[in-house]
């Protein structure tokens, strides 16, 4: 066969593979759902700068990431109400149908409020709990009686146990956790962990350290997109 023969076929062949879409993790970020991003009790929002600056070397744009502040001295339900407000101006502004939400501590309660009590299992993907006090903490002792939110966060409280009443993980969302060995602000440790969610230990590393972890930040990546 001559040459002139084959090579419209290979032209053909190398056009069929040209066309065929990269995955790289840009490409993987500019489809995923915006998050949000919560931080703890006495937390700040630029606390979470060494995670967006990271997301950003990969991938996502500025319209993607969207930090949450708010007073954490307030009940971890009016938080949620407030996070709903935001949320739907995140879905608005970006169109997105649902964000993704990622949690420091006492953020992964209000967060939680929001998905169980105020209609966010419709628009929440995957939801990340780092160093979470999802079943209580003993820190709290020393504030819970001049603070709403550390009131609730005392194991055994009113608030935990409606929260965690009944299925801790509901609606279609995908729960995540991660805990370390070494957080002495969450005691215990396995306070973190959630029956339903994908619970999973860090290396030794220090309650506010795990936000900065790039460990634990390429993993929290992985989980969202």
């Amino acid at each position: 066969m001559r040459l002139r023969h084959v090579l419209p076929s290979l032209c053909a062949l190398l056009a069929a593979v040209l066309v065929v879409p990269l995955t790289s993790t840009a490409a993987q970020a500019n489809a995923s759902e915006p998050v949000v991003f919560v931080h703890g009790f006495a937390g700040k929002s630029g606390q979470f700068s060494t995670m967006t600056g990271n997301f950003r070397a990969n991938g996502y744009s500025d319209d993607q990431l969207h930090v949450f502040g708010y007073d954490s001295f307030r009940s971890n339900a009016t938080t949620a109400g407030r996070l709903s407000d935001y949320i739907d101006g995140v879905l608005k502004q970006t169109g997105a149908n649902k964000v993704d939400i990622v949690t420091h501590s006492m953020g992964g309660l209000s967060s939680r409020y929001y998905i169980k009590n105020l209609g966010g299992a419709g628009r929440v993907d995957d939801w990340v709990s780092i160093g979470g006090p999802n079943h209580g903490t003993a820190i709290a002792g020393f504030c819970d009686l001049l603070i709403t939110s550390c009131k609730e966060m005392r194991a055994g409280s009113d608030f935990l146990r409606n929260l965690n009443a009944g299925d801790p993980t509901p609606g279609n969302v995908s729960y995540t956790t991660f805990r370390s060995p070494c957080d002495l602000v969450i005691n215990p440790v396995g306070s973190t962990m959630l029956d339903g969610a994908d619970n999973r230990r860090t290396a030794c590393l220090g309650h506010i350290g795990m936000i900065s972890n790039t460990g634990v930040i390429n993993a929290v990546r992985d989980v969202v997109s």
